[in-house]
This record gives C-alpha cells, structure tokens and sequence, in this order.
C-alpha cells in the first residue's frame, strides 16, 4: 500500500509542482527558451514521473536515515531531489544556449526545492498512515 501511494504522491505533487512553474508562474521564462516544444508532449512527462516515484518509492523504506519520520523523509526527499534536479539545473544550461544560466538555476533549484520538500512531508504522511518509516529496511 506504502508502495502505491508513495508512487501516486510522487506523480502528483511532480505534476502539479512543474506544471504550475511551467505554465504559470514561470511561464515568461520558459516561453524564452528557443529550444522548448510549443507544446510539450505531457505522456513523456507523466512517464518520467511514474518511473521516477517506483524507484523513490522503491528505495525510501530501504534507507536508514537519522531522526524522526518526517525529517527522515525529508532527507531522503532532498537527497534524491538533488540527484533528480541537479541535471536539469546545472546540466542543461551548460550544454544549451539559455536566455540566462542564472535564471535558469534559480528557476529549476526552486522549483525542485518546493516539489521535493512536499513530496517529504506527503511521503512522511503516507508512512505515518500505513505504519511505515523509512528505518525498517534490511
């Protein structure tokens, strides 16, 4: 159950999270960026986001990781959010001409920032709810 939730809370919180800085409040930044679609192919997205919550979702109950559950499951948010974001933030604007990198990296470090920080307290919820936490692995 822990599994299936973590995966759905994943999806969402990254869906709504990047559709809201992509459409909405960062909207003027990305219409910049010449080498964006017009219109993003949104199956390929929802796919990431689903691949990426099985292996989250896979991997959190695995870890020990100090402290209480929600801090627990914030660290374990922000760690793979770095390793998640870390490409798009620093990769992308070094290989593709960005209208500015430093805007670039405020843009994809702040929103990764805010989708993993609630996918921690979401996660910390899920495993509240079913009993879990996140140092009952091998």
């Amino acid at each position: 159950m822990a599994f299936v939730l973590t995966v759905a809370a994943y999806v969402v919180v990254t869906l709504a999270v990047q559709a809201a800085s992509h459409f909405s409040i960062n909207a003027a930044h990305y219409a910049a960026v010449a080498f964006m679609r017009p219109q993003a192919i949104a199956a390929l997205g929802i796919l990431a986001a689903v691949l990426q919550g099985v292996v989250l979702a896979y991997l959190a109950p695995r870890l020990r990781l100090p402290g209480p559950p929600v801090i627990q499951a914030l660290i374990f948010a922000w760690a793979t959010g770095v390793f998640l974001v870390s490409y798009l933030a620093l990769v992308e604007p070094a290989k593709y001409a960005v209208p500015s990198a430093q805007g670039w990296l405020a843009v994809e470090l702040s929103s990764g920032f805010v989708q993993f920080t609630l996918f921690g307290l979401v996660l910390a919820a899920i495993r509240r709810r079913v009993g879990e936490t996140m140092a009952t692995g091998p």
